[in-house]
């Protein structure tokens, strides 16, 4: 199927197949801890099975990437939304250690699946027609665009399961089932909306052919990572970030709930928080797409590491349940505002045939950083004190900024290559 030739149809088709991608895990969020432990799971057995997930990630990452630079955006998409729709299965009726275990390997496949393709798909349909069109501009839409998905479905996460709308189910899972409903319709999206020309294959045949080029790709993309200066402090500040986010993805709750005392007041408030904070991501990544185009990309991402762990070091320090919410707000203001710059950066670096693998490459060093965020983090909460482990995931953010301006000198093109030749 060809590729759609107009730019904003391309753009338009990017949009709402991120809004479909992004919704049901909105819907997730909500319920992701809760449900495990309504089923029985003790805290230090549901931080064991969600490590797995991040394992699994940090396994399949680049194989995967290279498998969408090698055999198309569109197959491994398709795959991934079909191996979702699975693992939201298993989600909706487990009930043991095993079971989740295995929901969270398999989210694990699909979220390595799922972490390039589309961008990559985007980047190179647009680049392709106009090679010095801003992607940033574009990324810095879909970033508005999968916050308000995200803050859309957590918002009514938490009303389905308050007024339990499906007679039989429990309220706690509804948001599981309609994540499920959603998730088919993707996958008619995906088959539908992304479209892209065959990638031209070497005189080869079947396995042989696929295996030798999967190999070259992954080895070329490897082999740019460690080559560019630029890269490598990309990949360093992922490292950083996944480490101190979670300071503010997993600590908000517990500050909280230590600030008022009450736990389920806090486990009823972080439904409508977690949408506000999404929606204030949105507005963040609509805004800074002027600020960057006035003082630069790597300038303005550099910025926004700062501001960032300021908000996380005014989350530990603020005595108030206002000044917390207010500063874990104005948190994920700047995060929304930081993916698309980081994002067009590593774009900037790379061309069409490692574009995925590298994607998949920066996703990937984020997992062991946030495993180890988490089992320090925490253990520095309990043996010194929750705020003490917010300052310190702060300061963590915010020495990442110096490696932006890495990228603020320079230039090396893009080099777009027709759809036709891959």
């Amino acid at each position: 199927m060809p590729p759609p030739t107009n730019a904003s149809r391309i753009r338009r088709d990017y949009l709402i197949l991120l809004a479909l991608r992004w919704f049901p895990s909105g819907l997730i969020i909500p319920v992701l801890v809760l449900l495990p432990l309504q089923r029985g799971l003790s805290l230090g057995q549901l931080g064991v099975v969600m490590a797995i997930q991040g394992l699994t990630i940090l396994c399949l990452e680049v194989p995967t990437g290279g498998a969408a630079d090698t055999f198309g955006r569109r197959p491994v998409l398709l795959f991934a939304s079909a191996v979702n729709i699975c693992s939201l299965l298993l989600f909706a009726f487990a009930s043991s250690v095993a079971a989740f275990a295995v929901y969270f390997l398999i989210q694990g496949v699909y979220r390595a699946l799922d972490s390039g393709p589309l961008d990559a798909w985007f980047v190179d349909s647009t680049l392709a027609r106009d090679p010095d069109t801003s992607i940033e501009r574009g990324l810095g839409l879909g970033g508005t665009v999968m916050s308000i998905a995200i803050g859309a479905g957590s918002l009514l996460s938490g009303l389905l399961v308050a007024v339990q709308p499906i007679p039989g189910v429990p309220g706690i899972v509804t948001p599981v089932v309609i994540a499920i409903v959603v998730r088919v319709i993707e996958l008619g999206f995906v088959t539908v909306l992304l479209r892209e020309e065959p990638r031209n294959r070497p005189e080869r045949s079947g396995r042989d052919r696929a295996s030798v080029r999967f190999g070259r790709t992954v080895a070329s993309a490897t082999r740019l990572m460690t080559r560019s200066r630029v890269l490598i402090c990309l990949l360093a500040v992922e490292i950083l970030w996944g480490f101190g986010m979670v300071s503010f993805e997993t600590l908000t709750a517990v500050r909280l709930t230590a600030v008022t005392g009450d736990t389920e007041q806090i486990a009823s408030l972080m439904g409508p928080l977690t949408a506000f904070a999404w929606i204030a991501s949105a507005a963040g990544a609509a805004l800074i797409i002027p600020v960057a185009e006035r003082v630069g990309t790597p300038l303005a991402a550099a910025l926004m590491r700062v501001l960032q762990g300021l908000a996380v070091a005014a989350m530990a320090l603020f005595g108030g349940l206002a000044g917390i919410i207010t500063a874990f707000l104005a948190c994920y203001l700047v995060h929304g505002a930081s993916n698309p710059l980081h994002n067009a950066l590593l774009h900037r670096q790379v061309g069409t045939d490692e574009r995925a693998t590298v994607l998949s490459l920066n996703s990937m060093v984020s997992q062991p950083a946030a495993a180890l965020g988490l089992v320090t983090l925490t253990a520095l909460a309990d043996a010194i004190s929750l705020s003490a482990a917010m300052v310190i995931g702060a300061i963590i953010l915010a020495v990442a900024a110096p490696l932006y301006l890495a990228a603020r000198n320079d230039r090396r093109p893009v080099t777009p290559q027709p759809a036709t030749t891959r």
